[in-house]
């Protein structure tokens, strides 16, 4: 009996695997023989860090892409397209083509028709102005033409720049040689917080003020009787990349006097960052000078070192990037988030950051054409409360 009720069950148990294999036999039969016509553009090749679907380079189908997703186009080379499609019969089936991932943006060279250095300046200019490429960590920068930095003169000059794809720039300019001249310059006009107030007022925004050390003894009640709305306070920053940090001396006064008026508060911070590791390593030492203060604006990064830019070993996709993860780790614990930067610089150099951007161009009315979350507008604004100059910002 025992014996009769084995064989019966390993009759079941053979029976349903026949039936298995057969519905996977039958399957993979019916996915071999579905009708595959796929036909794609005659140009495969991909720009880097150009956002294109799959869709993009299929000339036609028979079916419906199950996930056009954007393609990963953040290295150069061959790159296979992976994907699936239900097709007209309603059977789904896998596909793939190759792109070239290319780079044709040439470098760029930062440096206008002349280039003025005082006589016995000890510079390498190819270190000095500005060299850079979207991809290249390190272009080839060269200048052509003679020069003596402790002669006196106007020397006509090339500027060639070659990144590893091939793309070449090449700027001619004239690098004057003077005499050292003492700048006594001072900002001898200023713009009135008052009058700023007064043409916002009936416009959907906040203004407000960015302050640091450099403004001194700040009266906070005559800030708030002004109608300040906000202000950005300096926390600090590094020494120079992996230095000690350095807390603003003058952030826990303005912070505790800021909540006190209950003047919402954001902060800044100024990075000397050369990698995404060092970026998040700024961010946790930001979050732990912060922890203890009511922040509801954003923080913001302020990387401008574009004096030493060549020596950093980056190309704008890697700045980016290490931007993009310095305010990433910010946002993970639950703050708001902006990128500051100029106009000149946020159209040549940063490449689609993910973050508001907080954009720096002292002018009347911008012609910045991005998209930003504040405008600092000047930074020759005077106000009661203040002695000092202090950059006005408008929050959208």
């Amino acid at each position: 009996m025992k014996r009769k009720i084995v064989m019966i069950i390993t009759l079941i148990i053979l029976i349903i695997i026949l039936i298995i294999f057969s519905f996977k036999l039958y399957k993979y039969i019916k996915i071999k023989n579905a009708k595959i016509d796929v036909k794609l553009i005659d140009n495969l090749n991909l720009e880097f860090n150009d956002k294109k679907n799959i869709s993009y380079f299929i000339k036609s189908i028979n079916g419906k892409i199950v996930n056009d997703y954007v393609i990963d186009s953040s290295k150069i080379g061959k790159k296979k397209v992976n994907f699936e499609f239900i097709n007209d019969d309603n059977i789904k089936v896998k596909y793939f083509f190759n792109v070239n991932i290319i780079d044709s943006k040439s470098p760029l060279i930062w440096v206008d028709n002349s280039y003025t250095v005082n006589i016995g300046t000890d510079i390498d200019l190819t270190k000095k102005i500005l060299c850079g490429d979207n991809y290249d960590n390190n272009p080839t920068c060269i200048i052509e033409g003679y020069y003596n930095l402790n002669e006196l003169g106007n020397y006509p000059l090339t500027f060639k720049a070659t990144d590893k794809s091939g793309n070449e720039t090449i700027k001619k300019f004239t690098l004057n040689v003077i005499e050292e001249k003492k700048n006594n310059q001072s900002i001898s006009t200023s713009t009135s917080f008052k009058k700023i107030k007064e043409e916002y007022q009936n416009m959907d925004v906040e203004i407000g003020l960015d302050i640091s050390r450099f403004q001194g003894d700040i009266d906070f009640a005559k800030l708030k009787q002004a109608g300040v709305d906000f202000l950005m306070l300096r926390l600090g920053g590094s020494l120079s990349t992996n230095n000690e940090y350095f807390i603003d001396s003058k952030f826990e006064e303005y912070a505790k006097l800021a909540n006190e008026y209950k003047i919402p508060i954001g902060v800044y911070f100024y990075s000397y960052a050369n990698s995404s590791k060092t970026a998040i390593k700024d961010a946790k030492w930001v979050l732990n000078q912060i922890k203890n203060y009511d922040i509801e604006l954003p923080i913001a990064l302020d990387w401008e070192e574009w004096g030493n830019f060549n020596n950093y070993n980056l190309s704008f996709f890697g700045l980016t990037n290490l931007a993009n993860d310095f305010l990433d780790e910010i946002k993970k614990s639950g703050y708001k988030t902006m990128l500051y930067s100029s106009k000149k610089y946020l159209e040549n150099i940063w490449m689609q950051p993910k973050h508001d951007i907080w954009l720096a161009h002292y002018t009347n009315k911008t012609d910045y054409n991005g998209k930003y979350k504040m405008w600092q507008l000047c930074n020759n604004g005077k106000i009661d409360g203040i002695n000092n100059f202090v950059d006005i910002d408008i929050m959208y």
